[in-house]
C-alpha cells in the first residue's frame, strides 16, 4: 500500500475575500478552527476555495501562507490543478517548494482531453514532482470522468496515491476500488456518500460540511473506523438535510453563507458567483436550524 496523506476527514476550505484580495486574517481563524476541530487534513484551493477566480499569485500566497499557520499540525494539501499541463506543474513545483503536503489535481476541464490524455497529463505532474498526488474526479464541473481502467493505469504511477471520486457514480468507485485495490486510496468527494463510499474500502472524505462541522464530520469517519456502524450511518443520516442545503446552489455560495450566519467572516464571492438567493437563505436557515436540534 502506498503512503497515504491522510485518514479521515480533509475539509475543502473555503477562501475568505474582502474587496483587496484574500482575507488573511480570517483565513488564519478558519485554519485554526478546522485544527482545533479535530480535522485530518485542509485542503486549500480547491473548488470549494474558489481557486477558478483566484490568480496565480493568490494561489501561491494561500499555499504559503496556510502551510505556514497549519505549522506541521495537519497536512496542507494544496489544488493546483487546471487545463494548462505546464501551468499546473509549476504551481504544483511551488507548493512543493513551500512545504505543501500534497497536491489536488482536478481533471482537465473545456478543453477535457482524451483518457489517454489524462494518463499523460498526470504522468506529466507526477514527473515533475515529489509531493503525494490526489486526482480529483467531478465529471459534473469539468465534463470529463475519470474511467476506472485509466485509474488503473495512473495506480502504476508511484506518487499519483489517491483520487477524490465527486461523480455520485457508485458502481464506478465499486470498480475503481476492486481494480486499484491498496494502489490507489478513495476519498469520497460528496459529503452525503461519504459512508458508501467508506464500505468500498475509501479512507475518508474531501468534506464542504466540515467547513462548519469538523469535529462532527472526523468523528463520523472515524466511528466507522473503529467499528461503530450505526452511529457513523445515524451521522450521516440526520447530516443529508443540511448537505442537500449547503448545495442548493452552487457550491461555495450557501457554504459561505452558512458560514457567515456561524459567526465567521467569509467575506464576497467573486463573480461568476453571487450572493445566495432568498429562497437558499432560507433552505439553509432552516436546515441548519435542524441540524443544531440533532446534534
Amino acid at each position: 500500500m502506498k503512503n497515504v496523506i491522510f485518514k479521515g476527514c480533509g475539509t475543502a476550505l473555503i477562501t475568505p475575500f474582502n474587496e483587496d484580495g484574500v482575507d488573511f486574517e480570517e483565513l488564519r481563524k478558519l485554519i485554526d478552527f478546522q485544527i482545533f476541530g479535530g480535522i485530518d487534513a485542509i485542503i486549500i484551493c480547491g473548488t470549494t476555495g474558489e481557486s477558478s477566480t483566484m490568480s496565480t499569485e493568490e494561489k501561491k500566497q494561500v499555499i504559503k501562507f496556510a502551510v505556514q499557520v497549519a505549522n506541521n499540525r495537519v497536512p496542507i494539501i494544496a489544488g493546483t490543478g487546471g487545463n494548462n499541463t505546464k501551468s499546473v506543474i509549476e504551481l504544483s513545483k511551488y507548493a512543493e517548494q513551500v512545504g505543501a503536503n500534497g497536491l489536488l489535481i482536478v481533471t482537465p476541464y473545456y478543453n477535457k482531453t482524451t483518457q489517454a490524455g489524462l494518463v499523460s497529463h498526470y504522468s506529466q505532474i507526477a514527473q515533475n514532482t515529489k509531493l503525494p498526488i490526489i486526482l480529483y474526479n467531478v465529471p459534473s464541473r469539468t465534463g470529463i470522468n475519470i474511467e476506472p481502467a485509466t485509474c488503473l493505469e495512473l495506480s502504476k504511477v508511484s506518487n499519483i496515491v489517491a483520487i477524490k471520486e465527486a461523480s455520485g457514480n457508485i458502481s464506478q468507485i465499486a470498480e475503481i476500488a476492486n481494480l486499484c485495490k491498496d494502489n490507489l486510496t478513495i476519498y469520497s468527494g460528496n459529503d452525503d456518500q461519504t459512508i458508501p463510499i467508506l464500505s468500498l474500502g475509501g479512507l475518508g472524505v474531501i468534506s464542504v460540511l466540515s467547513n462548519l462541522y469538523p469535529k462532527f464530520v472526523h468523528k463520523m469517519v472515524y466511528d466507522y473506523f473503529s467499528g461503530d456502524l450505526k452511529q457513523a450511518l445515524n451521522a450521516q443520516l440526520s447530516s443529508l438535510k443540511l448537505i442537500k442545503a449547503l448545495f442548493c446552489e452552487v457550491n461555495p455560495i450557501p457554504i459561505k453563507y452558512a458560514m457567515q450566519c456561524a459567526g465567521f467572516h467569509p467575506g464576497i464571492l467573486r463573480l461568476p458567483l453571487v450572493e445566495l438567493s432568498e429562497k437558499g437563505k432560507e433552505k439553509v436557515d432552516l436546515a441548519m436550524k435542524h441540524f443544531s436540534s440533532l446534534i
